[in-house]
């Protein structure tokens, strides 16, 4: 059908008053949406349990069907759905995954250096990013020293095809090194049915560009329904950092086939180069230097101090590939693997100390040199992996069992350098040597050693019961072999063996009228940090690794003309790994204490009619020291989130408003009270709003032309969102908000 002719200006100037939005969204999920390749079989991108997209009959213009996040009737634990229609519209082209799943109830995070513009670190329900896992395509992946993410390094919002958010362990199945906390499942985008290719580019505040093709072989019949997708793209910008430039390229390829009659095979690959300046230390200005240099004060271009934008830049490399085999065997009987790999390599090379608390002139320095003192950092790091995963579906349920195996390579360093004379033209050239062997502050090899089996059985009790009880089981050897390790500055060769047992049990009943009630029992764990291996005898720590009791209870509720859910939830993270306080032969790492995450979320869209529709979720959030009761740090006391949405006539926006709570900064320390309160940030929000026109049959070949207008932080606050205490008081150093920026995109469909 033919769009409607291009409105107004008149019509313009009135719609962008009213500032509305609606998503015209289908499924985002491979079992349902009209654009899934075909297959041999159902291909299964979650857990059955999960139930996580919402179902292809759900029609265009009801609460389902335009929800920026929602919750599914089939749920055992709370989540948020969130899909690609969504990040197309209300998301930064510029993005990544942080941004996109931030609009979720008890997820904060943001970058301070603009949209997608710089590194960021989620928080869930007070969980840190590397106490909750993080998957693509159902494959968890981050760092191996500890498993936080690095959100730039990977995938670009343009690769994404959606993403499921899960506070809470999940089943047996759900894999990482941290079920602790939960999940945030991020998915590629699934296969056109029919042939396309589109350009696209985006240009904004700070000299941002984002310039980008992408491609759609639509299904091959000559060589069994074969799909290929391709994207390429460039990002650059100035960022709103001073000096803090960000360039990044992104390829990713995807192809599916089936082979036979009964597998469907995909491969999927994508590599990502990203270099930016800035300060290895980028935890933001001093009061000092804001009063002097204002909030985004962060390099300059002066030779003789530490923020020298020559003397602070970064370069990763990083890959990720899998090769999947989804074979159905008959009588009910189903396998599906995936072979995987990913790499992370990044080369740094950045001055130590950007709040001027400490004067020039490097270790090897005479009094009063004033050179300036560096580092040279590498972390570097392969992973390779299998996920096995067998089903068995009967009348009575289906029974899966599996195996996860993985096994990662790790090369670290740090030395000192003396950037004033150092070779800072080409510093990657050669491996640099250090200065004298003083100045090397570690130079670490390690691995772990995965190997997870699990089992569960999701049991059909009645026509509208499910009940899930399952288990997995926990073997991981850390190793390091060093030949000067961190902190100790001795050789190290050492491993220790880690394991749990991990139980769970869900339940869903179906009420009827599109509405369920479920409740989760499961236990979850995090692999103990590398750092536990700065110590000089590691075999003296505990092998019993942290971990989390969850209980919860939800009800999710549908219509056409609303969706909600609510849920409540209580965590209690028991055997924490901390260091016993010891020095030499008697420093370990042992289990005391823990946390209680408790709170309420909810989230709903209530479709009005007429294209309109509005947006709300919230939670309340509470995580208490075991030790102190007091609330520990960077754990926010509240989210919310409100939108307003409109879709109709060729036109798409959204007004979308996320709100964090306070902030306690630092733990509680009983011997600084006053310290405590102060570290003390107070409840920021960033409005962002965004409206697009849908243009078709405009000729020379162009199937569709969007436009689109993105304001971000519509209402340009800059808030103080962190504050990392120095060695005194006067080099605290702040982060803040990032101004209102804009971006205006197009993307044409050939």
């Amino acid at each position: 059908m033919t769009r409607p002719a291009l409105p107004s200006r008149t019509k313009l100037a009135t719609f962008i008053s009213l500032a509305l939005l609606s998503m015209t969204a289908h499924a985002a999920g491979p079992d349902d949406s009209p654009d899934a390749p075909t297959g041999p079989m159902q291909t299964v991108v979650i857990s059955a349990s999960a139930g996580a997209y919402r179902p292809k009959d759900a029609a265009g213009g009801t609460a389902s069907a335009v929800a920026p996040t929602q919750a599914s009737l089939l749920a055992t634990e709370p989540q948020s759905v969130i899909t690609r229609e969504f990040i197309e519209l209300s998301v930064a082209p510029t993005a990544e995954y942080s941004r996109i799943v931030n609009i979720a109830p008890s997820l904060s995070g943001d970058s301070a250096n603009g949209p997608g513009l710089s590194e960021t670190k989620t928080t869930m329900r007070g969980f840190s990013d590397d106490q909750y896992n993080i998957t693509f395509d159902g494959i968890p992946w981050g760092d191996t020293n500890n498993p936080a993410h690095h959100s730039t390094s990977f995938f670009p919002g343009a690769v994404i095809g959606g993403a499921v958010v899960e506070r809470g362990p999940g089943n047996a199945s759900n894999l990482g090194y941290a079920t602790f906390g939960g999940s945030i499942n991020l998915f590629s985008k699934q296969a056109s049915k029919e042939a396309a290719a589109s350009v696209f580019s985006s240009l904004g505040t700070w000299r941002t560009g984002l310039f980008g093709a992408a491609y759609e072989s639509g299904r091959l019949a000559d060589f069994g329904n074969a799909t290929v997708q391709l994207n390429a793209q460039h990002l650059q910008s100035d960022g709103y950092l001073t000096l803090n430039s960000i360039k990044s390229d992104n390829l990713f390829i995807k192809l599916q086939r089936n082979i036979g009659a009964d597998t469907l095979a995909t491969v999927l690959a994508t590599a990502n180069k990203i270099h930016y300046t800035q300060n290895d230390n980028s935890k933001g200005p001093t009061l000092a230097q804001v009063a002097q240099f204002g909030k985004n004060f962060s390099l300059n271009n002066d030779p003789a101090s530490f923020n020298y934008a020559g003397y602070n830049h970064t370069t990763k490399d990083t890959d990720f590939s899998y090769l999947r085999l989804e074979t159905g065997w008959g009588n009910g009987w189903s396998t599906d693997n995936h072979l995987y790999t990913y790499a992370y390599n990044n080369q740094t090379i950045s001055s130590t100390d950007p709040t001027g608390a400490t004067a020039p002139g490097t270790k090897i320095g005479a009094a009063g040199n004033k050179d300036i003192p560096g580092i040279d950092k590498q972390n570097k790091y392969r992973v390779y992996g299998d996920i096995f995963k067998l089903s068995k579906a009967w009348q009575a349920g289906v029974a899966r069992a599996g195996v996860w195996y993985e096994q990662s390579d790790t090369d670290r360093h740090q030395y000192d350098l003396d950037l004033t004379l150092g070779n800072l033209r080409d510093p990657r050239e050669t491996k640099p040597v250090p200065l004298q062997n003083a100045s090397v502050l570690f130079d670490q090899q390690s691995s772990i050693k995965n190997f997870q089996p699990f089992a569960e059985f999701e049991w059909h009790a009645g026509a509208d019961t499910t009940i899930t009880p399952g288990i997995k089981l926990v073997r991981i050897t850390r190793a390091v072999d060093a030949l000067v390790n961190q902190s100790t500055r001795t050789p190290q060769n050492t491993s220790v063996d880690y394991s749990a047992s991990l139980p769970y049990l869900t339940f869903n009943q179906q009420l009827g009228g599109a509405l369920a009630v479920y409740a989760q029992y499961a236990k979850g764990f995090q692999i103990p940090d590398l750092k536990s291996f700065y110590i000089a005898d590691p075999s003296r720590n505990s092998s019993d690794p942290q971990k989390s009791v969850n209980y919860q209870l939800g009800m999710v509720g549908k219509s056409d003309s609303l969706t909600w859910d609510v849920d409540l939830y209580k965590i209690d993270f028991t055997n924490k790994y901390v260091s016993n306080g010891l020095a030499g032969t008697a420093a370990a790492y042992v289990n005391i204490g823990g946390v209680t995450y408790k709170g309420a979320e909810g989230q709903a869209t209530w479709a009005l009619g007429n294209g309109f529709a509005v947006y709300a979720n919230g939670s309340k959030n509470r995580a208490e020291s075991a030790d102190t009761g007091k609330t520990i740090a960077n754990a926010p006391d509240m989210t919310a989130a409100a939108g307003l949405l409109f879709n109709g006539g060729g036109w798409s926006a959204s007004l979308i408003g996320k709100r964090t709570g306070a902030v306690r900064q630092v733990d509680y320390d009983a011997a600084k009270p006053a310290a405590y309160d102060y570290y003390k940030t107070a409840a920021t929000t960033n409005t962002d709003l965004s409206i697009a026109y849908r243009f078709t049959n405009i000729g020379m070949g162009i199937k569709t032309l969007k436009l689109q207008l993105n304001v971000f932080n519509l209402l340009d606050k800059q808030e103080i969102t962190a504050i990392a205490a120095g060695k005194t008081v006067p080099f605290d150093q702040y982060t803040y908000q990032a101004p209102r920026s804009v971006q205006i995109s197009a993307k044409a469909d050939f």
